[in-house]
C-alpha cells in the first residue's frame, strides 16, 4: 500500500472540542439587532403571520419584548413604526409624538443602556407605500431629503442611540449628518441602508410594516439586484458623507457584496438578514423539512464569515438562547 499523505486536515476535525479551538468564525450574542415593530395605542400585542414569533406591539409592551432581549444578552434593537393613520407625505415619521418617537422615550427610561436604532424612512407612514414624497407618479429625491431628515431629527431629540437612513434617496446621508450636528447632535451614530437592493425577499416585511407601494415598485432608487460596482460606489459615498455604520440588505443572497465591502473600507458593516430569508426557515421547519436552530446558525454565521460585524435578525432572541445554552453548528 502506498504511503498516505502525512497532511491530514480531518486532524483537526475529529472531535467537537478539536473544531471549537481552531473555529475561525464566532458568532456571538454582541453582533444581534433585534428589530421590533411599535404601532400606536396601549396593551396591544398581535403576531405578524408571516414573521412567527414577531409581533406588532404598543410602545408598553415594546419595553417589555426590548427588556426580554436586553436580559439575553442583546446589545440593540431597532424600530419599525406603524402610525394610526397615513398621509402622502408620511407625517407620521417626523412627528415628535409619533409612535417611535414615544417608544424611544420609553425604552429609554427603562433600559438606559440598550442601543436604540431606529429606521429612517417614509415607507410605513405614506398612503402610497413609497419610500418618499411622490410628485407626477416619481419618488422626487430633494423633497423627500426635507422629510427624511426632519424624521432622523425627531428621533435623536427623542433619544436615539442611532438613526439608520433606509429610503436610497440620493444624499441622504450627508442630508441627516448636517442637519443633526446643527442642532446639536454630533454624537449621534449613522448607520446607512447603504447597499440595499430592490429584493423579492421583503415580502413579508411590508406585511408587517403595511409598506406595500400602492403604484408601481422601488426599482428607481433602491439598487438592481445583478449590480455589484453600484453598491460599492454607494457604500463609498455613505461614508464619504458621514455614515459612522453602513448596512448591506439582504444579507443572504449579497454574501458578496457583504464580502466585499469589508474588504475595502474600514468601517462597521452591519447585515439585514431580511423578513424573506427569516421566513422561509420558518415555513420549511415548521413543515419538518429543515433543522431551525441548525439552519438559523449556520445562515447567521455564513453572514458573519462574509464580513459583517453585526446582523440585524428576526432570529436574534432565538439565536441568543441557542448560544447561551452552548449549541453550536
Amino acid at each position: 500500500m502506498a504511503s498516505f499523505p502525512q497532511i491530514r486536515l480531518r486532524r483537526l476535525r475529529r472531535t467537537a472540542a478539536l473544531r471549537e479551538m481552531v473555529q475561525e468564525t464566532r458568532l456571538h450574542v454582541t453582533d444581534l439587532i433585534y428589530p421590533l415593530f411599535v404601532v400606536a395605542g396601549r396593551g396591544v400585542k398581535k403576531e405578524i403571520p408571516s414573521l412567527p414569533g414577531n409581533f406588532h406591539l404598543s410602545s408598553d409592551l415594546l419595553v417589555k419584548e426590548a427588556e426580554s432581549a436586553a436580559n439575553l444578552g442583546i446589545p440593540a434593537v431597532l424600530l419599525f413604526g406603524l402610525p394610526k393613520t397615513k398621509d402622502d407625505t408620511g407625517s407620521g415619521a417626523y412627528n415628535a409624538k409619533g409612535v417611535v418617537q414615544q417608544a424611544i422615550k420609553e425604552i429609554k427610561r427603562a433600559m438606559p443602556e440598550l442601543v436604540i436604532i431606529t429606521d429612517v424612512c417614509l415607507c410605513q407612514y405614506t398612503n402610497h407605500g413609497q419610500c418618499g414624497v411622490v410628485v407626477d407618479g416619481y419618488v422626487d429625491n430633494d423633497k423627500t431629503l426635507e422629510l427624511i431628515t426632519r424624521t432622523a431629527l425627531s428621533h435623536a431629540e427623542a433619544g436615539a442611540d442611532m438613526v439608520a437612513p433606509s429610503d436610497m434617496m440620493d444624499g441622504r446621508v450627508a442630508a441627516v449628518r448636517g442637519e443633526l450636528d446643527t442642532n446639536g447632535f454630533q454624537n449621534t451614530i449613522i448607520l446607512s441602508y447603504a447597499a440595499k437592493y430592490a429584493s423579492a425577499f421583503y415580502g413579508p416585511f411590508r406585511e408587517a410594516a403595511e409598506s406595500t407601494p400602492q403604484f408601481g415598485d422601488r426599482c428607481s432608487y433602491q439598487l438592481d439586484p445583478p449590480n455589484l460596482r453600484q453598491a460599492l460606489y454607494e457604500v463609498e459615498m455613505d461614508i464619504q458623507e458621514g455614515a459612522d455604520i453602513i448596512m448591506v440588505k439582504p444579507a443572504l443572497a449579497y454574501l458578496d457584496i457583504i464580502a466585499q465591502v469589508r474588504q475595502r473600507f474600514y468601517v462597521p458593516v452591519a447585515a439585514f438578514n431580511v423578513s424573506g430569508e427569516f421566513a422561509m426557515i420558518k415555513a420549511a421547519a415548521e413543515k419538518g423539512w429543515l433543522n431551525e436552530e441548525a439552519c438559523v446558525m449556520e445562515v447567521l454565521t455564513a453572514i458573519k464569515r462574509a464580513g459583517a460585524d453585526l446582523i440585524v435578525t428576526y432570529h436574534a432572541k432565538e439565536v441568543a438562547r441557542w448560544l447561551k445554552s452552548g449549541n453550536l453548528i
